[in-house]
């Protein structure tokens, strides 16, 4: 009698993944095998889950031919919204089914540069090449407002909760070397609250923990810290040799997020009192801006506490950091264009993707690295 011949190693094409039942968020999923030999299929490995997304790298794709610009979260983690060059803004289910209910086409006449969620009421706040801020009711899909904002391309957006006042305030970064302030909401005047004279365009802008102070990037290199209540510039922050793409900052408002065309990524530090006179925190390598000067948006976590940040870039993949150490955690593919934006859902370790190719990935991460 002839010995039985060893097993052939495992064949990894064609993978078909069986989740495992389980209530628990953290459950396991079991890869298996299906290739087309039956002395191949078996158990491959046990992927631990660590989300409640119905599978662990999940594709949202179909709804636009066009680059999206840019795609976030809505402050409860439960939907997602795209904006993109074909003009239209698409809005997904995090969780399964995964449906893309929305798509609004109609709103602008040029590419959607950026969007917001409201962080109070039902609105989505978008900016356009057209020279427009679009106020819309994301559970009717109409546009409750409409704003000639500036006399150039508005490239950026963020908004803020202004003090006790309960008022939510906008602000609109344009090529016009302006910014203005707007008061959000659908009860909102159309005249600006504020306007900021830069002399060069405003390629980003993010509010302060506070909402008393504007970063806005600029094409002179550098970020200007603008003090809402005086009117004026109090300091700027430099370190970037190439014009920043967006800026984002920490859930605990102490520092700065800002890529650039240069490939480096900087944080800044942006307490009161920074122990560094030049306020850098840290300077991150790792995701190039490539050629096209593509104003790519990049992310903190906020389940963590703002361990980690990512950028996209052109080399196709996203990439993370730890912030405290500086170093790369992850280099995240499935992309065939470039990574023009990311985000992280506000309460899972769930990463949310857009890129030129028109595709969305959203993927978990481990909560612990």
């Amino acid at each position: 009698m002839s010995k039985r011949g060893a097993s052939p190693p495992p064949s990894t094409e064609g993978t078909l993944i069986k989740r495992a039942r389980s209530n628990s968020p953290a459950r396991n999923q079991i890869a298996i095998s299906s290739g087309n030999d039956d002395r191949q299929k078996g158990l491959i490995r046990s992927v631990k889950r660590t989300s409640n997304l119905e599978a662990p790298i999940i594709s949202l794709s179909g709804s636009h031919s066009a680059e999206i610009l840019s795609c976030r979260f809505d402050p409860t983690g439960q939907n997602v919204a795209a904006c993109s060059a074909d003009r239209s803004v698409s809005l997904w289910r995090t969780y399964p089914p995964n449906t893309n209910y929305g798509l609004l086409s109609s709103h602008h006449k040029a590419p959607i540069l950026d969007l917001q969620w409201s962080l109070f009421s039902p609105l989505l706040y978008t900016v356009s090449a057209d020279q427009m801020l679009s106020f819309t009711d994301v559970t009717t899909g109409q546009r409750t407002r409409k704003i000639r904002a500036h006399r150039g391309i508005i490239n950026a957006l963020d908004r803020t909760m202004a003090g006790g006042a309960g008022i939510e305030l906008v602000a609109t970064a344009s090529d016009d070397g302006t910014v203005r302030v707007w008061e959000g909401g659908e009860d909102g005047s159309k005249n600006s609250v504020a306007v900021f004279e830069l002399g060069c365009p405003a390629t980003s802008v993010a509010w302060s923990a506070d909402g008393q102070n504007l970063y806005i990037g600029a094409l002179d290199n550098e970020i200007h810290v603008y003090d809402l209540r005086k009117g004026e510039q109090v300091y700027a922050l430099t370190g970037h040799t190439d014009t920043p793409t967006s800026l984002a900052l920490s859930p605990n408002g102490a520092y700065l997020l800002s890529p650039s065309f240069s490939s480096h990524t900087i944080i800044h530090d942006v307490r009161p009192f920074s122990p560094s006179p030049t306020r850098i925190h840290r300077v991150l390598q790792g995701a190039p801006a490539g050629f096209e000067n593509t104003l790519l948006k990049g992310a903190w976590s906020k389940d963590d506490g703002g361990q980690r940040v990512a950028v996209g870039g052109a080399d196709r993949m996203v990439c993370v950091w730890d912030v405290d150490s500086g170093r790369v955690l992850y280099k995240l593919p499935g992309h065939r264009g470039t990574v023009t934006c990311v985000d992280f859902h506000p309460k899972e370790p769930i990463i949310l993707t857009g890129s030129k190719d028109g595709t969305m990935l959203l993927g978990e991460l481990d909560p612990g690295v």
